[in-house]
């Protein structure tokens, strides 16, 4: 007998007493069910807010610009497309159509299609509150910066000087880096140091998960209100700043830096590898927010047409972001230049009339005037005749200026922060910037939220009945334990957890996810139940796609990124006071120890489901033969199948092909 579809919205009927009586049964046995009424969004306009607002985050503002400019610029560029064309976009594709057609959250999906799976969704769930802690403490910073943005000139304009006296730690770095790592991190020199809380951090972490907490108190309803703001603003902010800085000087150069294309990178596996990371976090594969977003959709809604949309979106926003970075940093970029070619065409006039250096070494420009000569005409004169010439003459190389705090905390909190500090009207665009930075983290942490609070409420019934106390009580968990980032060395945890404590759990997640459906469940059986849910088939490709070239390229960045911890042991940036730079250290052992229980941690829930289930099988079916030695079966023509019935025994009973369109 065929397995019984779900109900669709506008069907009440078409549930037999006798299933109703079985399901009955079903969630008395287990102890928790699904709400008895899920809630919907109001508009297809919220429900993109939602899904682009969780997959556009601050990745794509400090991760991405970087990436690109490392990796070959516009070869990066089209590497990227063609990951995204081939693995993101389908099992985008399949989360969507997963959630959508079984209305539950990540752990509800998993554990429809077989109990044995269970463990998948709670493995999200723990990665998810492991991004939660540390993603919020970026918000925290972005509050920090937010709070001191409303003064002139800004603080990190200047080096300080107590007593006439400038800090020495100041002098040697820049005035942006102090104001970051003293100031606001005031950060130690190793992981190894604690250090004491800071007080500011403690107090702007407080307020970021009070914002969370109210806008995550009423479930979607509330928090859609908010991205309503927080998902839109950034994009007023970004065109802003691509109005302002095509304006500037050096704007052109650096974008003409960030995409000429180098083609020889596509023959480095770690650019594949790069490549494919970005693809899989800008998408928000495997967290679980995706599949209880779409969870909330009506079965008719078009998720194929969706997965295009929100992937492309995400794409075009990376990509306006990347011309918004360079375009800035180029603008930086091109004014450090030009004072080292002052300073170096001053140098040079010294040695001139000092008689050090023959007239025919000198330069046909006007060198007399150093603010006037062009970079272009110092560089290529220095390339000639520069080694010539005695002294202390430099190359002013744009490009390596560009390259100096271009990723991740580094762009947004010291090198986009000292470009600004250098446009007129200061104040007002580092306010924007990180009112900017606050709104984009804002709703992918309402997506991250999601992720934790939807499957825990779906499976258990008395958290759906207290749902807002669960999220009070989660907010405050979160805050407790992300004390751990506000200490002195806190920066450095952070670093650990965004690199590896979700990197490796969510790509094992995302390979369970795609083994489950294409080759437990079936390809050709979850593409007719996308077909009985849209009223059309999709093309026969996905399931080639999910079969194997989605799985082969999961397993791959799989390996990849664990033989690359191997083979190098994990380091960490740490900033050195007395060198006032930052320096590669190698993570202590105390420190491994907790990366690798952090990642045990977030894989247990998968081989704890699939034992519990295994001896949950061997259990009923000790009390069923049992049963069946005392009792006789009077009919099999009927046959109580729940949402949660493993296929494989609907397989072995019906011989027939299992559905949950």
């Amino acid at each position: 007998m065929e397995k019984q579809p779900l109900p669709t919205d506008d069907d009440g009927t078409g549930t037999t007493e006798s299933e109703i009586d079985c399901y009955v049964g079903e969630e008395s046995q287990q102890g928790s069910s699904e709400p008895a009424a899920r809630a919907g969004w109001n508009s297809k306009i919220e429900y993109f807010l939602a899904q682009v607002g969780f997959s556009v985050g601050l990745g794509n503002v400090w991760r991405f610009p970087y990436l690109c400019h490392q990796n070959g610029g516009g070869a990066f560029l089209l590497l990227y497309v063609l990951l995204m064309l081939v693995v993101g976009i389908p099992l985008f594709f399949l989360e969507l159509a997963a959630g959508q057609a079984i209305r539950q959250g990540s752990i509800g999906v998993w554990k429809y299609i077989s109990p044995k799976l269970a463990g998948i969704g709670y493995s999200s769930c723990v990665v998810c509150f492991f991004v939660a802690l540390y993603y919020n403490v970026i918000l925290a910073w972005s509050l920090f910066y937010l709070g001191n943005s409303f003064q002139y000139p800004l603080p990190w304009e200047q080096c300080p000087e107590p007593v006439n006296v400038t800090v020495k730690e100041c002098e040697k770095s820049s005035p942006t880096s102090y104001f970051w790592y003293r100031k606001t991190l005031d950060i130690t020199d190793s992981i190894d140091e604690t250090g004491s809380f800071n007080p500011y951090m403690v107090c702007c972490l407080l307020a970021a998960w009070t914002v969370v907490c109210l806008g995550m108190s009423k479930g979607i309803k509330s928090s859609v209100k908010v991205m309503y703001f927080s998902s839109i603003f950034p994009y007023v902010v970004l065109f802003c700043f691509l109005v302002r800085g095509l304006l500037l000087n050096g704007a052109l150069e650096g974008i003409s830096y960030m995409f000429y294309p180098k083609l020889e990178i596509w023959a480095d596996i770690q650019v594949w590898r790069q490549a494919a990371t970005q693809v899989f976090f800008a998408l928000g594969l495997g967290f679980g927010s995706i599949i209880a977003y779409s969870s909330y959709n009506p079965k008719n809604n078009n998720c194929h047409r969706d997965a295009f949309t929100v992937s492309t979106i995400n794409f075009l926003t990376s990509v306006l972001a990347t011309l918004v970075v360079f375009s800035v940093l180029g603008f930086r970029a091109k004014g450090k230049a030009m004072e080292c070619v002052v300073s170096n065409m001053r140098e040079l006039s010294e040695q001139f009339r000092s008689s050090n250096v023959h007239p025919n070494l000198m330069p046909g420009f006007n060198y007399s005037d150093p603010s006037s000569v062009a970079l272009e005409d110092y560089r290529a004169w220095f390339k000639q005749y520069g080694h010539m010439v005695p002294g202390n003459l430099t190359d002013c190389d744009l490009e390596k200026e560009m390259k100096q705090g271009v990723e991740g905390t580094g762009l947004a909190f010291i090198a986009f922060t000292e470009a600004m500090s250098l446009l007129p009207g200061s104040p007002f665009w580092s306010a924007l910037f990180f009112l900017m930075l606050l709104n984009l983290g804002l709703s992918t942490m309402f997506g991250t939220m999601e992720g934790i609070l939807a499957p825990l409420t779906d499976r258990f019934k008395t958290l759906a009945n207290n749902k807002t106390k669960f999220t009070i009580f989660s907010c405050i968990i979160g805050f407790v334990i992300g004390l751990l980032f506000t200490q002195r060395c806190g920066n450095y945890f952070v670093m650990m957890f965004d690199d590896y404590s979700a990197t490796l759990p969510l790509i094992i997640v995302v390979v369970f996810e795609t083994f489950s459906v294409s080759w437990l469940y079936g390809a050709d059986r979850f593409l007719d139940d996308i077909e009985a849910m849209l009223g059309w088939r999709p093309h026969v490709i996905y399931k080639y796609l999910w079969k194997y070239i989605c799985l082969i390229a999961m397993l791959g960045l799989l390996g990849a990124t664990t033989i690359r911890m191997f083979i190098k042991r994990p380091t960490y940036m740490a900033w050195n006071q007395e060198k006032a730079s930052e320096e590669p250290l190698e993570y202590p052992d105390w420190a491994l120890a907790v990366l690798a229980i952090l990642i045990i941690f977030a894989m247990m829930p998968v081989p704890v489901g699939l034992i519990h289930a295994v001896l949950q099988d061997r259990r009923e079916q000790t009390v069923r033969d049992t049963e069946t030695g005392q009792y006789s079966i009077v009919s099999t023509d009927d046959k109580c199948e729940t949402p949660m019935t493993d296929m494989s025994d609907l397989d072995r009973r019906n011989g027939s092909a299992v559905s949950f369109s």
